[in-house]
């Protein structure tokens, strides 16, 4: 393995899980604040179900993707019919991604809504500031924290994500090949020195996102 393919498999890594993430970004933070500020009784099932692809296997969750996306799936054959290709790209990569961070996503930024009080929203309505007004001006700068820490909590999840891309994406030097299925591919064909280095780029890359995250969030509590 060359130096150049070392990087190029880590800039792919670094461009799915920020894609993934900032993708997966409006519809956390959407559910998040409606989780936090409505109470209804289906509240618990619905947070079981954001929840699964943290606890199923990632290889089931793939599978669940290509079944949806190959080209006999419901979304599979749409995209066909559009001209766009989906599985075995470095776009199904960050689907892939996008799915399995997104459970963290979700339940930061419903924790930190929930300890916004919402007499400021009160405060703000009264004022003559409408909802959306009232949520951008107020509620998710007063909710920032625990957002950019579940975004960086999920970037990193997806920056390891391994199971559900394999299937999705496969494993394509140069087109979908991160550094998770690098690491794999190394291991296959023996060659322990190349993959010992992917683990190195990996951890590397997840030591300085959680290093970031931890840094970031003690900052704001001071």
């Amino acid at each position: 393995m060359t130096g150049g393919e070392a990087l190029e498999m880590t800039l792919l890594t670094l461009r799915v899980a920020a894609v993934a993430t900032l993708a997966s970004a409006p519809a956390a933070i959407a559910l998040g604040y409606a989780l936090a500020r409505r109470r209804l009784p289906a509240i618990p099932v619905i947070e079981a179900v954001i929840a699964l692809p943290m606890v199923l296997p990632p290889v089931a969750v793939g599978l669940a993707l290509l079944l949806l996306l190959g080209p006999n799936g419901p979304l599979g054959a749409l995209f066909a019919r559009m001209g766009v290709e989906i599985v075995f790209t470095w776009w199904a990569a960050v689907l892939a991604a996008a799915v399995v961070g997104f459970p963290l996503l979700v339940r930061a930024c419903e924790q930190s809504f929930a300890e916004v009080d919402p007499r400021y929203e009160q405060m703000s309505r009264t004022l003559g500031a409408g909802p959306v007004a009232t949520f951008f001006r107020v509620t998710l700068p007063m909710a920032r924290r625990g957002v950019l820490y579940g975004s960086l909590l999920s970037f990193s999840r997806a920056m390891g994500e391994f199971g559900a891309t394999a299937l999705v994406a496969g494993i394509l030097p140069g087109r979908t090949e991160t550094l998770a299925l690098g690491i794999w591919s190394r291991v296959q064909v023996g060659d322990d020195r190349g993959a010992l280095a992917l683990c190195a780029a990996s951890f590397a890359l997840a030591l300085a996102a959680m290093l970031t995250a931890e840094l970031f969030l003690r900052r704001e509590r001071r």
